[in-house]
């Protein structure tokens, strides 16, 4: 994967999602994004992030974009946002939340389709812990980013899970989705 950031980039990257959480919990303008970018340009580029947060590990929001449509700067901003305070399963962060939060910023690549014959074929094409997948089906979708694979590292239980989530029945490998997979690469406090 060719991700651009080098190691003080990404510590900015984690500041400037807390920045966009505490702007919204706040209303205090903290972010002067001409300033953010010409410091740092790359951040005009196209690209896609998700923002997790957990509290006391536990997860706390996680909201993305799968494909870059807009400027890095805005996705991460856009994202740390909406997982703080529009992730549908879990009431928006209340201030006294904030400073207990651990925030993750995953920047992905470009998906890509994945071709494969049957369930099996898949098994031995796909990388856990280095693939995000994306599943695809009637209308339907979801994703796991790579990290996922810790908590469901087995190949069955990661797809009746991600099957589950994109509203499909546990056994939808059986109607062979279209796959996509990506890679992360995961910035956390």
């Amino acid at each position: 994967m060719n991700i651009w950031y080098n190691k003080s980039m990404k510590i900015y990257l984690l500041k400037l999602a807390r920045d966009a959480i505490k702007e919204k919990l706040t209303g205090q303008k903290l972010i002067d994004k001409d300033a953010w970018v010409k410091k740092y340009p790359e951040l005009s580029k196209e690209g896609a992030v998700f923002v997790t947060l957990e509290e006391s590990s536990a997860l706390r929001g996680c909201i993305g974009s799968l494909v870059a449509h807009r400027p890095l700067i805005d996705d991460i901003i856009a994202n740390a946002k909406a997982a703080a305070f529009s992730d549908p399963r879990f009431q928006p962060l209340r201030a006294e939340e904030f400073a207990k939060l651990s925030i993750e910023v995953s920047l992905l690549s470009k998906p890509e389709p994945l071709d494969y014959h049957d369930s099996v074929d898949l098994k031995q094409k796909l990388r856990p812990n280095i693939d995000g997948v994306i599943l695809k089906l009637h209308g339907h979708q979801a994703t796991f980013l790579p990290q996922v694979w810790e908590q469901l590292p087995d190949f069955e239980q990661f797809f009746m899970h991600l099957c589950q989530k994109a509203g499909l029945q546990l056994n939808c490998l059986e109607a062979h989705p279209q796959i996509y997979t990506y890679q992360a690469e995961k910035i956390k406090e």
